[in-house]
């Protein structure tokens, strides 16, 4: 039995120790985290093996420093839309300032936090490389070669997430461009800086460094921004960041990209040449699977991890797969709520128990699959829930959309003067149910839950009028939503 409260430096392994604990969880990320709270909460014996720092991508190279950038640019933003605050914050942001305040929100890359809540929750923490080695085996190897070996009498969870995904240009390495973590770990504001991409990541991190002081170039190899989401999201987002400064080129991918005297040079497809002191890829994601032993129990490395709605990989008894390595939901949030759900399976299992689909839900991760919420931090926002109107049709689903300005919602005007955006929700009209909604407009990640409730809950648009939004407040756009629905 291991002891808890213990963290595995490479002093403590050796080539001969050997382990068993019920659970073993690859990823200190809050996955991760999630998944050992729960095996812990259930008296399950749990050992965690980070190979970087516990806290994970989320913690020092995503959600928060990427969201301690934003803030300030949108608070800005906002009081520059308000008479009587608009003269007053004219000034640019202090850089300094900003980046210190992020610094702060990262610990500044420290996780001795991190590593006190693990010993707070009872699990043990392993420092090393985590690799299958074999059915309910994993092995650890640590900065100095040793190694220990650790079994597991129930389940081991992958959670090593995701890393960033480069084009196939030749040269690029020594480029050194920015992925993600440098965008949102970086120590100054480029003078220059091109963006390549047209997802959240580039649409956020062009968003963040133009109001920092740099010049930012968009490339983006399709005809708009954020494809994910309705098409109207993409287009107000690139308003908005071409009124702001930044130089947005849909239809547009990288031929070439070299470095000159420490330039960066990017050849379009275009013809154009572009120049910039840096260059961040923004060009999608790839599973951190490419060198944990998937091979070892018949899986491909690198490869995305099939599971069911109890996280358990497909075919298997004891493995599970959590959070951005099944491709369910690349959402921090999802992955959270993945965790919880499979730390439930993984406890009922234990205990011999069958696994419910009990009332509430403990064991099965439904909301992957018809209501994932996400908000991208631009100016304006955009969140959205469920399915697009696209989506929903392509699903075979007899749908209406409803569209609705929130010019016509009174607290959206006392919000900022001009505010600008718009609000769309997917009905289907066999149940009268929401399948989906979007919002756009400045504030609007606050409202997304309200609409995840909607769409997760199943909630008949004829009990929606009996939930009464607060006047004056930017969810009256409930209201408009539901009489234009009755009106059309």
């Amino acid at each position: 039995m291991a002891v808890a409260h213990t963290t595995h430096q490479t002093d403590l392994m050796t080539e001969t120790e050997s382990i068993a604990y019920d659970v073993v969880v690859l990823g200190a990320g809050p996955v991760g985290e999630n998944v050992a709270d729960r095996t812990r909460a259930a008296g399950l014996t749990t050992a965690i093996v980070e190979s970087e720092l516990v806290g994970g991508e989320c913690s020092y190279w995503a959600c928060m420093p990427s969201k301690a950038l934003l803030r300030p640019v949108i608070a800005q933003a906002d009081a520059r839309r308000l008479p009587g605050l608009t003269q007053a914050v004219q000034d640019p942001l202090d850089t300094p300032a900003v980046l210190a305040r992020r610094d702060e929100y990262t610990s500044h890359w420290k996780d001795d936090g991190q590593v006190a809540w693990v010993h707070g929750i009872g699990a043990d923490l392993y420092r090393g490389h985590g690799r299958l080695a074999g059915p309910r085996t994993v092995t650890v190897t640590a900065p100095d070669g040793t190694f220990a070996t650790l079994t597991a009498r129930h389940a081991v969870a992958v959670a090593t997430g995701t890393r960033a995904q480069l084009p196939d240009l030749p040269g690029l390495a020594e480029v050194k461009p920015w992925t993600s973590r440098e965008a949102t770990s970086g120590k100054a504001a480029p003078g220059r800086l091109i963006v390549v991409g047209g997802g959240v990541v580039a649409t956020e991190m062009a968003t963040a460094w133009q109001a920092l002081g740099s010049r930012v170039t968009l490339l983006v190899r399709g005809k708009g921004l954020l494809n994910r989401m309705e098409p109207f999201a993409g287009e107000l987002v690139a308003e908005a960041l071409a009124e702001a400064g930044t130089d947005v080129r849909t239809g547009t991918s990288v031929e070439s990209v070299t470095r000159e005297n420490g330039t960066v040079v990017v050849i379009t497809s275009a013809g154009d040449r572009l120049e910039a002191d840096e260059i961040l890829f923004a060009t999608g994601r790839v599973p951190h699977t490419d060198d944990i032993g998937l091979d070892t129990v018949g899986l491909a490395p690198g490869s995305w991890l099939d599971a069911d709605d109890t996280l358990r990989v497909t075919g298997t008894d004891w493995l599970y797969a959590v959070g951005d390595v099944n491709h369910r939901a690349l959402l921090t949030h999802q992955g959270k709520y993945q965790a919880r759900i499979a730390g439930a399976a993984i406890a009922a299992r234990a205990a011999g128990d069958s696994v419910r689909d009990e009332a509430w839900g403990a064991h099965r991760a439904t909301a992957d699959h018809h209501a994932v919420p996400q908000v991208v931090f631009t100016d304006p926002e955009a969140a959205a829930v469920g399915l697009s109107l696209a989506e929903a049709e392509q699903a075979g689903h007899r749908v209406r959309a409803v569209d609705v300005e929130f010019s016509s919602v009174a607290g959206a005007g006392l919000y900022a003067d001009g505010y600008k955006g718009r609000a769309r929700m997917v009905v289907d009209l066999e149940d009268e149910v929401l399948r989906g909604v979007t919002f756009v407009g400045p504030g609007v990640g606050e409202l997304i839950h309200s609409a995840t409730v909607a769409v997760a809950g199943r909630v008949p648009v004829s009990r929606l009028w009996h939930a009464v939004p607060s006047y004056p407040t930017l969810s009256e756009v409930w209201l408009r939503l539901l009489e234009a629905y009755r009106d059309n």
